[in-house]
């Protein structure tokens, strides 16, 4: 953005990359496989980099609102300098922060997630897929509960996987009735309470039980989660985890 200003140009869209896509080496490959997409579509687009801060969304989940506010701030400063408008991103915990809780606090702006933008260019033709090596595949899908449950949108990613030539086959808990894989509860972060299982144990059994050879998400914890569960019941060389950039970037005509 700040090499654009300078140019005096002002991109479309800012993908909002994310605390997670900007330092975990796995969410980094869906962003790059985004990035891919978007060039491809041609869209015009700038990040933030080193101006991007976290939006502040586990300090506030955690109780921390001190902190969420102030960084929250920073960030709504920051796109106000650049006057931005509508903002892109493949996390939906970034993406529920700042559509639905940065308003508050005066940063209004449209906030897609990566999902809902995926299929508008499919829609619109800009980009197209066929099933490829995917083709055939039981595929079973995790909604992750800041697209899902907090705001409602469970169609778009479903429309992108049904474009893949694949078998959907959903789990037993699934849309609104989903099970969090416990990233959202901070269990990425913190030790387990008490209990029997692991609760992304639970979800990855379910996600087994469908006889599915790819787990689609949409969330960079999503992705983490599920992976470790795949792993830890020994079934990474029969299961796969992707984000649904990673299917499409996979099978661009």
């Amino acid at each position: 953005m700040a090499d654009l200003a300078a140019e005096g140009k002002k991109p479309e869209i800012l993908f909002w990359v994310g605390c997670a896509g900007s330092f975990d080496a796995r969410a980094q490959k869906v962003m790059r496989a985004f990035v891919k997409i978007l060039n491809a579509a041609e869209i015009d687009f700038a990040i933030l980099g080193n101006e991007e801060s976290c939006t502040g969304d586990p300090a506030r989940r955690a109780g921390n609102e001190f902190v969420f506010q102030m960084t929250a701030l920073q960030n709504i400063e920051t796109l106000k300098m650049y006057e931005v408008e509508k903002i892109v991103t493949a996390c939906p915990h970034c993406f529920n922060t700042l559509k639905n809780e940065y308003p508050a606090l005066g940063g209004n702006y449209e906030v897609i997630h990566h999902t809902q933008f995926l299929q508008g260019l499919l829609d619109d033709g800009k980009i197209s897929i066929a099933g490829g090596a995917f083709e055939g595949k039981k595929i079973t899908y995790h909604d992750s509960c800041y697209l899902g449950r907090a705001n409602g949108i469970y169609e778009a990613p479903r429309e992108i996987l049904s474009m893949l030539d694949n078998e959907l086959v959903e789990m037993k808990r699934c849309r609104t009735n989903g099970l969090c894989c416990g990233a959202g509860g901070a269990q990425m972060f913190k030790e387990d309470e008490p209990g029997d299982k692991r609760i992304n144990m639970e979800r990855v059994e379910e996600a087994l039980e469908t006889d599915a050879e790819i787990v689609a998400v949409n969330c960079p914890f999503c992705l983490t989660m599920m992976q470790d569960g795949v792993t830890a019941n020994e079934q990474q060389e029969k299961v796969m985890v992707y984000d649904l950039a990673e299917l499409i970037v996979n099978n661009m005509k």
